[in-house]
């Protein structure tokens, strides 16, 4: 198993995020890699937990990514939460990513939860991705 392509793979998802225009026109700037300290944003995007598992075969080392992605709002109801979720989705399925190390050999949506978070005024839905990774 190789986990050296994991820093690129999140480097290359986050920055397909922060430069998408349609993410950006329902979340401006509030993409993180980590959920932000201090005064948060009212919808925002935040890179979550990963599970990594060995794909390594005969042609080389490899992973299985499973990335979570969440969109979190203090919108009403989960309208603003889905078309920020939607969006997301839109942006990284089938994505052709570069890496700065190995290649990415496929990105896909895998499941979502929706939920409320705390005392209810908070939306959250986190969305999880399977990433194919070929370490060469």
């Amino acid at each position: 198993m190789s986990y050296g392509v994991a820093a690129a793979l999140q480097a290359a998802v986050y920055d397909a995020l922060r430069d998408d225009a349609a993410l950006a026109a329902l979340v401006n700037d509030a993409v993180f890699d980590a959920s932000p300290a201090g005064a948060l944003p009212g919808t925002y995007v935040t890179l979550g937990p990963e599970l990594t598992r060995d794909r390594s075969d005969q042609t080389g080392h490899g992973a299985l990514h499973r990335i979570t992605v969440s969109v979190v709002t203090d919108s009403a109801g989960f309208q603003a939460a889905k078309d920020v979720a939607a969006a997301v989705s839109d942006v990284l399925v089938d994505a052709d990513l570069a890496l700065a190390r190995g290649r990415l050999v496929y990105l896909n949506f895998e499941r979502a939860l929706a939920r409320r978070e705390g005392s209810g005024a908070r939306r959250r839905i986190d969305l999880w991705f399977r990433a194919r990774v070929q370490d060469d």
